[in-house]
Protein backbone atom coordinates (compact mmCIF):
# COMPACT_ATOMS: atom_id res chain seq x y z
CA UNK A 1 0.00 0.00 0.00
CA UNK A 2 1.50 3.34 -1.02
CA UNK A 3 2.14 6.21 1.35
CA UNK A 4 0.86 9.58 0.19
CA UNK A 5 1.80 12.77 2.05
CA UNK A 6 -1.26 14.41 3.57
CA UNK A 7 -0.95 17.87 2.01
CA UNK A 8 -1.09 16.62 -1.61
CA UNK A 9 -3.17 13.47 -1.31
CA UNK A 10 -5.77 13.27 -4.11
CA UNK A 11 -7.94 10.76 -2.27
CA UNK A 12 -11.29 12.10 -1.06
CA UNK A 13 -13.13 10.54 1.85
CA UNK A 14 -16.30 8.59 1.05
CA UNK A 15 -19.21 7.24 3.05
CA UNK A 16 -17.84 3.71 3.15
CA UNK A 17 -14.60 4.86 4.79
CA UNK A 18 -16.54 7.14 7.14
CA UNK A 19 -18.84 4.31 8.22
CA UNK A 20 -15.83 2.06 8.81
CA UNK A 21 -14.26 4.75 10.99
CA UNK A 22 -17.52 5.10 12.93
CA UNK A 23 -17.51 1.34 13.59
CA UNK A 24 -14.22 1.82 15.40
CA UNK A 25 -15.47 4.82 17.36
CA UNK A 26 -18.58 3.05 18.64
CA UNK A 27 -16.45 0.08 19.73
CA UNK A 28 -15.57 2.29 22.70
CA UNK A 29 -18.48 4.69 23.15
CA UNK A 30 -21.35 2.25 22.50
CA UNK A 31 -19.93 -1.13 23.55
CA UNK A 32 -17.15 -0.55 26.10
CA UNK A 33 -19.13 2.19 27.86
CA UNK A 34 -22.15 -0.08 28.52
CA UNK A 35 -20.43 -0.88 31.82
CA UNK A 36 -21.79 2.44 33.13
CA UNK A 37 -25.18 0.69 33.32
CA UNK A 38 -24.47 -3.04 33.47
CA UNK A 39 -21.79 -2.84 36.20
CA UNK A 40 -24.19 -4.17 38.89
CA UNK A 41 -25.08 -7.16 36.68
CA UNK A 42 -21.41 -7.88 35.96
CA UNK A 43 -20.49 -7.51 39.62
CA UNK A 44 -23.15 -9.98 40.75
CA UNK A 45 -22.33 -12.49 38.01
CA UNK A 46 -18.56 -12.40 38.61
CA UNK A 47 -18.75 -12.04 42.39
CA UNK A 48 -16.77 -8.78 42.44
CA UNK A 49 -16.82 -6.04 45.07
CA UNK A 50 -18.23 -2.66 43.98
CA UNK A 51 -14.84 -0.93 44.42
CA UNK A 52 -13.16 -3.42 42.07
CA UNK A 53 -15.96 -3.07 39.54
CA UNK A 54 -15.61 0.73 39.71
CA UNK A 55 -11.98 0.30 38.63
CA UNK A 56 -13.05 -1.97 35.77
CA UNK A 57 -15.57 0.65 34.61
CA UNK A 58 -13.07 3.52 34.67
CA UNK A 59 -9.89 1.76 33.53
CA UNK A 60 -10.87 1.74 29.85
CA UNK A 61 -11.21 5.51 29.70
CA UNK A 62 -8.07 5.86 31.81
CA UNK A 63 -5.90 3.76 29.47
CA UNK A 64 -7.41 5.52 26.49
CA UNK A 65 -6.54 8.87 28.00
CA UNK A 66 -3.00 7.83 28.96
CA UNK A 67 -2.03 6.54 25.52
CA UNK A 68 -4.23 8.52 23.15
CA UNK A 69 -1.70 11.33 22.60
CA UNK A 70 1.09 8.80 22.10
CA UNK A 71 -1.04 6.97 19.54
CA UNK A 72 -1.89 10.25 17.82
CA UNK A 73 1.81 11.10 17.46
CA UNK A 74 2.59 7.60 16.20
CA UNK A 75 -0.25 7.95 13.69
CA UNK A 76 1.30 11.13 12.28
CA UNK A 77 4.68 9.44 11.80
CA UNK A 78 3.85 5.76 11.17
CA UNK A 79 0.54 6.13 9.35
CA UNK A 80 -2.94 7.07 10.50
CA UNK A 81 -4.59 4.14 8.75
CA UNK A 82 -2.09 1.69 10.27
CA UNK A 83 -2.68 2.90 13.83
CA UNK A 84 -6.45 2.83 13.29
CA UNK A 85 -6.23 -0.80 12.20
CA UNK A 86 -4.05 -1.68 15.21
CA UNK A 87 -6.82 -0.18 17.35
CA UNK A 88 -9.38 -2.48 15.75
CA UNK A 89 -7.20 -5.53 16.46
CA UNK A 90 -6.68 -4.49 20.09
CA UNK A 91 -10.40 -4.03 20.57
CA UNK A 92 -11.13 -7.50 19.21
CA UNK A 93 -8.68 -9.08 21.68
CA UNK A 94 -9.86 -6.92 24.60
CA UNK A 95 -13.54 -7.59 23.93
CA UNK A 96 -12.79 -11.30 23.67
CA UNK A 97 -11.18 -11.28 27.13
CA UNK A 98 -14.10 -9.39 28.67
CA UNK A 99 -16.67 -11.67 27.04
CA UNK A 100 -14.82 -14.77 28.30
CA UNK A 101 -14.04 -13.49 31.83
CA UNK A 102 -14.31 -16.52 34.13
CA UNK A 103 -15.96 -16.49 37.54
CA UNK A 104 -13.65 -16.97 40.48
CA UNK A 105 -10.07 -16.04 41.25
CA UNK A 106 -9.08 -15.08 37.69
CA UNK A 107 -12.09 -12.83 37.12
CA UNK A 108 -10.45 -9.59 38.25
CA UNK A 109 -7.22 -10.16 36.31
CA UNK A 110 -8.91 -11.16 33.04
CA UNK A 111 -11.57 -8.43 33.21
CA UNK A 112 -9.10 -5.63 33.99
CA UNK A 113 -6.74 -6.80 31.23
CA UNK A 114 -9.56 -6.91 28.69
CA UNK A 115 -10.84 -3.49 29.73
CA UNK A 116 -7.30 -2.04 29.55
CA UNK A 117 -6.89 -3.38 26.00
CA UNK A 118 -10.22 -1.81 25.06
CA UNK A 119 -8.81 1.47 26.33
CA UNK A 120 -5.64 1.06 24.26
CA UNK A 121 -7.83 0.33 21.24
CA UNK A 122 -9.75 3.55 21.76
CA UNK A 123 -6.44 5.41 22.18
CA UNK A 124 -5.38 4.24 18.72
CA UNK A 125 -8.69 4.63 16.90
CA UNK A 126 -9.91 8.03 18.06
CA UNK A 127 -6.99 10.36 17.21
CA UNK A 128 -5.93 8.44 14.09
CA UNK A 129 -9.45 8.31 12.68
CA UNK A 130 -10.07 11.97 13.51
CA UNK A 131 -6.81 12.85 11.71
CA UNK A 132 -8.07 10.86 8.70
CA UNK A 133 -11.24 12.98 8.77
CA UNK A 134 -9.14 16.17 8.80
CA UNK A 135 -6.95 14.82 5.96
CA UNK A 136 -9.54 13.36 3.58
CA UNK A 137 -12.45 15.80 3.97
CA UNK A 138 -12.54 19.60 3.57
CA UNK A 139 -14.91 22.50 4.17
CA UNK A 140 -18.61 21.66 4.53
CA UNK A 141 -17.85 18.00 3.80
CA UNK A 142 -15.48 17.94 6.77
CA UNK A 143 -18.12 19.46 9.02
CA UNK A 144 -20.53 16.74 7.91
CA UNK A 145 -17.87 14.06 8.48
CA UNK A 146 -17.13 15.49 11.94
CA UNK A 147 -20.86 15.41 12.71
CA UNK A 148 -21.09 11.78 11.67
CA UNK A 149 -17.95 10.98 13.67
CA UNK A 150 -19.54 12.77 16.63
CA UNK A 151 -22.68 10.66 16.23
CA UNK A 152 -20.43 7.64 16.66
CA UNK A 153 -18.84 9.01 19.85
CA UNK A 154 -21.52 11.15 21.50
CA UNK A 155 -24.37 9.15 19.97
CA UNK A 156 -22.73 5.92 21.05
CA UNK A 157 -22.47 7.22 24.59
CA UNK A 158 -26.14 8.18 24.39
CA UNK A 159 -27.19 4.68 23.37
CA UNK A 160 -24.79 2.72 25.59
CA UNK A 161 -27.00 2.59 28.71
CA UNK A 162 -30.12 1.61 26.78
CA UNK A 163 -28.25 -0.84 24.56
CA UNK A 164 -26.37 -2.35 27.49
CA UNK A 165 -29.51 -2.79 29.57
CA UNK A 166 -31.46 -4.44 26.76
CA UNK A 167 -28.63 -6.78 25.80
CA UNK A 168 -27.79 -7.71 29.40
CA UNK A 169 -31.40 -8.43 30.32
CA UNK A 170 -32.24 -10.48 27.23
CA UNK A 171 -28.97 -12.10 26.14
CA UNK A 172 -26.60 -11.66 29.08
CA UNK A 173 -23.96 -8.97 29.51
CA UNK A 174 -21.31 -11.04 27.71
CA UNK A 175 -23.26 -10.82 24.44
CA UNK A 176 -22.46 -7.09 24.24
CA UNK A 177 -18.79 -7.76 23.73
CA UNK A 178 -19.32 -10.60 21.24
CA UNK A 179 -21.33 -8.19 19.10
CA UNK A 180 -18.57 -5.59 19.58
CA UNK A 181 -16.07 -8.01 18.04
CA UNK A 182 -18.30 -8.47 14.99
CA UNK A 183 -18.62 -4.70 14.57
CA UNK A 184 -14.83 -4.29 14.68
CA UNK A 185 -14.39 -6.91 11.96
CA UNK A 186 -16.98 -5.08 9.85
CA UNK A 187 -15.17 -1.76 10.36
CA UNK A 188 -11.85 -3.26 9.21
CA UNK A 189 -13.51 -4.58 6.07
CA UNK A 190 -15.12 -1.22 5.24
CA UNK A 191 -11.79 0.61 5.44
CA UNK A 192 -10.15 -1.58 2.80
CA UNK A 193 -8.59 0.28 -0.15
CA UNK A 194 -7.95 3.53 1.74
CA UNK A 195 -4.50 5.01 0.99
CA UNK A 196 -2.17 5.62 3.90
CA UNK A 197 -1.73 9.12 5.34
CA UNK A 198 1.22 10.30 7.40
CA UNK A 199 3.45 13.31 7.91
CA UNK A 200 6.72 13.75 6.06
CA UNK A 201 9.46 14.20 8.67
CA UNK A 202 13.20 14.83 8.52
CA UNK A 203 15.28 12.21 10.31
CA UNK A 204 14.10 9.27 12.37
CA UNK A 205 11.12 9.55 14.69
CA UNK A 206 12.19 9.04 18.33
CA UNK A 207 9.66 7.63 20.76
CA UNK A 208 9.32 9.77 23.91
CA UNK A 209 9.61 6.93 26.45
CA UNK A 210 10.46 9.08 29.54
CA UNK A 211 7.48 11.34 28.91
CA UNK A 212 5.09 8.43 28.36
CA UNK A 213 6.27 6.55 31.47
CA UNK A 214 6.05 9.55 33.81
CA UNK A 215 2.61 10.44 32.43
CA UNK A 216 1.39 6.84 32.84
CA UNK A 217 2.62 6.56 36.44
CA UNK A 218 1.02 9.91 37.29
CA UNK A 219 -2.37 8.99 35.84
CA UNK A 220 -2.48 5.45 37.27
CA UNK A 221 -1.51 6.67 40.75
CA UNK A 222 -4.13 9.41 40.59
CA UNK A 223 -6.82 6.99 39.36
CA UNK A 224 -6.08 4.48 42.16
CA UNK A 225 -6.11 7.33 44.68
CA UNK A 226 -9.49 8.58 43.44
CA UNK A 227 -11.18 5.17 43.24
CA UNK A 228 -9.63 3.53 46.31
CA UNK A 229 -8.76 6.50 48.53
CA UNK A 230 -11.79 6.09 50.80
CA UNK A 231 -11.14 2.36 51.24
CA UNK A 232 -7.37 2.68 51.74
CA UNK A 233 -7.58 5.81 53.87
CA UNK A 234 -6.64 9.25 52.54
CA UNK A 235 -4.02 9.76 55.25
CA UNK A 236 -2.89 6.14 55.47
CA UNK A 237 0.70 5.28 54.42
CA UNK A 238 -0.59 3.93 51.06
CA UNK A 239 -2.82 6.98 50.50
CA UNK A 240 0.00 9.42 51.26
CA UNK A 241 2.36 7.42 49.03
CA UNK A 242 -0.10 7.65 46.13
CA UNK A 243 -0.40 11.41 46.63
CA UNK A 244 3.40 11.74 46.66
CA UNK A 245 3.81 9.58 43.54
CA UNK A 246 1.17 11.65 41.70
CA UNK A 247 2.84 14.95 42.59
CA UNK A 248 6.44 13.83 41.97
CA UNK A 249 5.84 12.08 38.67
CA UNK A 250 3.46 14.84 37.55
CA UNK A 251 6.25 17.36 38.12
CA UNK A 252 8.75 15.14 36.28
CA UNK A 253 6.34 14.80 33.36
CA UNK A 254 5.95 18.58 33.03
CA UNK A 255 9.70 19.08 33.29
CA UNK A 256 10.56 16.38 30.72
CA UNK A 257 7.94 17.44 28.20
CA UNK A 258 8.82 21.13 28.41
CA UNK A 259 12.47 20.36 27.54
CA UNK A 260 12.26 17.39 25.16
CA UNK A 261 12.65 17.89 21.42
CA UNK A 262 10.55 14.75 20.83
CA UNK A 263 7.85 15.38 23.44
CA UNK A 264 4.70 13.34 22.79
CA UNK A 265 2.63 16.03 24.50
CA UNK A 266 3.10 19.34 22.67
CA UNK A 267 2.24 22.13 25.12
CA UNK A 268 2.81 24.58 22.27
CA UNK A 269 -0.61 23.71 20.86
CA UNK A 270 -2.20 25.44 23.84
CA UNK A 271 -0.87 28.80 22.67
CA UNK A 272 -4.03 28.87 20.56
CA UNK A 273 -6.82 29.94 22.92
CA UNK A 274 -9.63 28.37 20.87
CA UNK A 275 -7.92 24.96 20.85
CA UNK A 276 -7.26 25.35 24.58
CA UNK A 277 -10.89 26.19 25.34
CA UNK A 278 -12.22 23.36 23.21
CA UNK A 279 -9.89 20.83 24.84
CA UNK A 280 -10.35 21.84 28.49
CA UNK A 281 -14.12 22.20 28.20
CA UNK A 282 -14.17 18.85 26.41
CA UNK A 283 -12.44 17.31 29.45
CA UNK A 284 -14.96 18.84 31.84
CA UNK A 285 -18.08 18.05 29.82
CA UNK A 286 -17.01 14.44 29.28
CA UNK A 287 -16.52 14.27 33.03
CA UNK A 288 -20.28 14.47 33.48
CA UNK A 289 -20.44 10.87 32.26
CA UNK A 290 -20.49 10.24 36.00
CA UNK A 291 -24.07 11.54 35.89
CA UNK A 292 -25.12 8.43 34.00
CA UNK A 293 -23.44 6.01 36.39
CA UNK A 294 -24.82 7.67 39.52
CA UNK A 295 -28.37 8.20 38.29
CA UNK A 296 -28.63 4.71 36.81
CA UNK A 297 -27.28 3.06 39.95
CA UNK A 298 -29.59 5.25 42.04
CA UNK A 299 -32.72 3.76 40.44
CA UNK A 300 -31.25 0.24 40.51
CA UNK A 301 -29.89 0.21 44.07
CA UNK A 302 -32.42 2.62 45.56
CA UNK A 303 -35.47 1.83 43.44
CA UNK A 304 -34.90 -1.87 42.64
CA UNK A 305 -35.11 -1.34 38.86
CA UNK A 306 -33.32 -3.76 36.56
CA UNK A 307 -30.53 -2.63 34.21
CA UNK A 308 -33.01 -2.84 31.33
CA UNK A 309 -35.64 -0.74 33.13
CA UNK A 310 -33.00 1.83 34.09
CA UNK A 311 -31.62 1.89 30.56
CA UNK A 312 -35.06 2.54 29.08
CA UNK A 313 -35.19 5.83 31.00
CA UNK A 314 -32.30 7.04 28.82
CA UNK A 315 -34.06 6.50 25.48
CA UNK A 316 -34.63 10.26 25.15
CA UNK A 317 -30.89 10.82 25.60
CA UNK A 318 -30.10 8.42 22.78
CA UNK A 319 -32.68 9.92 20.41
CA UNK A 320 -31.83 13.54 21.24
CA UNK A 321 -28.07 13.31 20.87
CA UNK A 322 -28.35 11.62 17.47
CA UNK A 323 -31.13 13.93 16.25
CA UNK A 324 -29.50 17.17 17.38
CA UNK A 325 -25.84 16.63 16.49
CA UNK A 326 -26.50 17.91 12.97
CA UNK A 327 -28.25 20.89 14.59
CA UNK A 328 -24.99 21.60 16.39
CA UNK A 329 -23.29 21.56 12.98
CA UNK A 330 -25.77 24.13 11.64
CA UNK A 331 -25.35 26.32 14.72
CA UNK A 332 -21.59 26.18 14.20
CA UNK A 333 -21.97 27.43 10.63
CA UNK A 334 -24.25 30.27 11.69
CA UNK A 335 -22.86 31.44 15.04
CA UNK A 336 -19.34 30.01 15.25
CA UNK A 337 -18.21 27.68 18.00
CA UNK A 338 -18.57 29.78 21.18
CA UNK A 339 -22.36 30.20 21.43
CA UNK A 340 -23.45 26.60 20.71
CA UNK A 341 -20.73 25.31 23.06
CA UNK A 342 -22.10 27.50 25.87
CA UNK A 343 -25.72 26.66 25.03
CA UNK A 344 -24.85 22.98 25.09
CA UNK A 345 -23.26 23.29 28.53
CA UNK A 346 -26.24 25.22 29.92
CA UNK A 347 -28.72 22.61 28.68
CA UNK A 348 -26.55 19.82 30.09
CA UNK A 349 -26.47 21.60 33.45
CA UNK A 350 -30.27 21.85 33.52
CA UNK A 351 -30.44 18.14 32.73
CA UNK A 352 -28.23 17.26 35.72
CA UNK A 353 -30.41 19.38 37.99
CA UNK A 354 -33.48 17.46 36.80
CA UNK A 355 -31.73 14.17 37.62
CA UNK A 356 -30.77 15.34 41.11
CA UNK A 357 -34.06 15.26 43.16
CA UNK A 358 -33.50 11.81 44.66
CA UNK A 359 -35.82 12.82 47.50
CA UNK A 360 -38.90 12.23 45.33
CA UNK A 361 -41.01 9.12 44.92
CA UNK A 362 -39.60 6.77 42.29
CA UNK A 363 -42.60 7.34 39.96
CA UNK A 364 -42.04 11.12 40.03
CA UNK A 365 -38.27 10.77 39.68
CA UNK A 366 -38.67 8.58 36.60
CA UNK A 367 -40.64 11.36 34.86
CA UNK A 368 -37.95 13.93 35.66
CA UNK A 369 -35.28 11.45 34.60
CA UNK A 370 -36.85 10.93 31.17
CA UNK A 371 -36.92 14.70 30.59
CA UNK A 372 -33.47 15.14 32.12
CA UNK A 373 -31.82 12.45 29.99
CA UNK A 374 -33.40 13.95 26.87
CA UNK A 375 -32.02 17.39 27.66
CA UNK A 376 -28.69 15.76 28.49
CA UNK A 377 -28.58 14.48 24.92
CA UNK A 378 -29.62 17.83 23.44
CA UNK A 379 -26.94 19.69 25.40
CA UNK A 380 -24.12 17.35 24.46
CA UNK A 381 -25.27 17.35 20.82
CA UNK A 382 -25.17 21.16 20.67
CA UNK A 383 -21.64 21.08 22.09
CA UNK A 384 -20.10 18.15 20.17
CA UNK A 385 -19.52 19.32 16.59
CA UNK A 386 -18.66 22.98 17.38
CA UNK A 387 -16.09 21.89 19.96
CA UNK A 388 -14.51 19.21 17.75
CA UNK A 389 -14.38 21.49 14.71
CA UNK A 390 -12.92 24.33 16.79
CA UNK A 391 -10.12 22.02 17.92
CA UNK A 392 -9.40 20.54 14.47
CA UNK A 393 -9.52 23.86 12.64
CA UNK A 394 -6.80 25.27 14.87
CA UNK A 395 -4.31 22.42 14.41
CA UNK A 396 -1.25 22.62 12.13
CA UNK A 397 -1.53 19.98 9.38
CA UNK A 398 1.66 18.22 10.50
CA UNK A 399 0.26 17.79 14.02
CA UNK A 400 -3.24 16.63 13.12
CA UNK A 401 -2.78 13.26 14.81
CA UNK A 402 -1.07 14.39 18.00
CA UNK A 403 -3.33 17.44 18.34
CA UNK A 404 -6.45 15.36 17.81
CA UNK A 405 -4.96 12.91 20.31
CA UNK A 406 -4.69 15.58 22.99
CA UNK A 407 -8.26 16.68 22.29
CA UNK A 408 -9.57 13.12 22.53
CA UNK A 409 -7.35 12.49 25.55
CA UNK A 410 -9.42 15.18 27.20
CA UNK A 411 -12.55 13.16 26.36
CA UNK A 412 -11.19 9.91 27.74
CA UNK A 413 -9.52 11.27 30.86
CA UNK A 414 -12.53 13.47 31.52
CA UNK A 415 -14.81 10.43 31.36
CA UNK A 416 -12.38 8.32 33.39
CA UNK A 417 -11.95 10.78 36.22
CA UNK A 418 -15.55 12.01 36.09
CA UNK A 419 -16.85 8.47 36.47
CA UNK A 420 -14.18 7.56 39.04
CA UNK A 421 -14.79 10.59 41.25
CA UNK A 422 -18.58 10.35 40.96
CA UNK A 423 -18.45 6.62 41.75
CA UNK A 424 -16.08 7.22 44.67
CA UNK A 425 -18.37 9.88 46.16
CA UNK A 426 -21.48 7.78 45.60
CA UNK A 427 -19.98 4.52 46.91
CA UNK A 428 -18.38 6.12 49.98
CA UNK A 429 -21.45 8.12 51.04
CA UNK A 430 -23.98 5.33 50.54
CA UNK A 431 -21.78 3.07 52.68
CA UNK A 432 -21.59 5.71 55.41
CA UNK A 433 -23.88 8.72 55.00
CA UNK A 434 -23.23 10.23 58.43
CA UNK A 435 -21.55 13.27 56.87
CA UNK A 436 -24.54 14.15 54.68
CA UNK A 437 -27.46 13.42 56.98
CA UNK A 438 -27.89 17.19 57.29
CA UNK A 439 -29.71 16.87 53.95
CA UNK A 440 -32.63 15.30 55.82
CA UNK A 441 -33.10 18.59 57.68
CA UNK A 442 -33.03 20.61 54.45
CA UNK A 443 -34.84 18.30 52.03
CA UNK A 444 -37.92 16.17 52.68
CA UNK A 445 -37.34 12.60 51.50
CA UNK A 446 -40.72 11.09 50.66
CA UNK A 447 -41.51 7.40 50.28
CA UNK A 448 -39.17 4.67 51.51
CA UNK A 449 -36.76 5.61 54.27
CA UNK A 450 -34.56 2.49 54.17
CA UNK A 451 -32.68 3.76 51.11
CA UNK A 452 -31.82 7.27 52.33
CA UNK A 453 -28.09 6.62 52.19
CA UNK A 454 -28.26 5.81 48.47
CA UNK A 455 -30.47 8.83 47.74
CA UNK A 456 -28.36 11.28 49.74
CA UNK A 457 -25.16 9.99 48.17
CA UNK A 458 -26.63 10.44 44.69
CA UNK A 459 -27.58 14.08 45.34
CA UNK A 460 -24.02 14.97 46.41
CA UNK A 461 -22.39 13.02 43.56
CA UNK A 462 -24.67 14.66 40.97
CA UNK A 463 -23.85 18.05 42.49
CA UNK A 464 -20.20 17.41 41.66
CA UNK A 465 -21.18 16.84 38.01
CA UNK A 466 -23.16 20.11 37.95
CA UNK A 467 -20.04 21.91 39.21
CA UNK A 468 -18.01 20.58 36.26
CA UNK A 469 -20.57 22.04 33.83
CA UNK A 470 -20.20 25.46 35.47
CA UNK A 471 -16.42 25.22 35.14
CA UNK A 472 -16.75 24.28 31.45
CA UNK A 473 -18.87 27.38 30.76
CA UNK A 474 -16.30 29.63 32.47
CA UNK A 475 -13.47 28.10 30.40
CA UNK A 476 -15.34 28.63 27.13
CA UNK A 477 -16.18 32.23 27.97
CA UNK A 478 -12.53 32.98 28.79
CA UNK A 479 -10.89 31.25 25.80
CA UNK A 480 -13.18 30.83 22.78
CA UNK A 481 -13.59 34.07 20.79
CA UNK A 482 -16.97 35.50 19.89
CA UNK A 483 -18.38 35.38 16.39
CA UNK A 484 -17.97 32.96 13.49
CA UNK A 485 -14.69 31.16 13.04
CA UNK A 486 -12.45 32.10 10.12
CA UNK A 487 -12.66 29.82 7.09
Amino acid sequence: MSTIPSPSVPFKGNDRLLLGIIMGVIAFWLFAQTTLNIAPDMSRDLGMESNTMNIAVAITSLFSGIFIVVAGGLADHMGRLKITRIGFYLNIVGSLLVAMTPRGELATTVLLLGRALQGLAAACIMPASLALVKTYWDGAERQRAVSMWSIGSWGGSGLCSLFGGLMSQNFGWRSIFWVGIAVSVLGLWMMRGTPESKTETKGDYKFDLPGVLTFMVTMVALEVLVTQGNKLGWTSPIGLTLIAVTLIFGFLFLRIESRSLNAFFDFGLFKNSTYTGATISNFLLNGVAGTLMVSLQLVQLGGNLTAQQAGLLTIGYAIAIIAFIRVGEKLLGRFGARKPMIWGCLITGVAILLLSPANLMLSDYKVLAIVGYTLFGVGLAFYATPSTDAALSNLPAAQAGSGAGIYKMASSLGAAFGVAISAAIFTALRANDSSVRWLEGVITFVGRQDNLAVREAAIIALGFNALMVVMAIVVIMLTVPKGKKEA
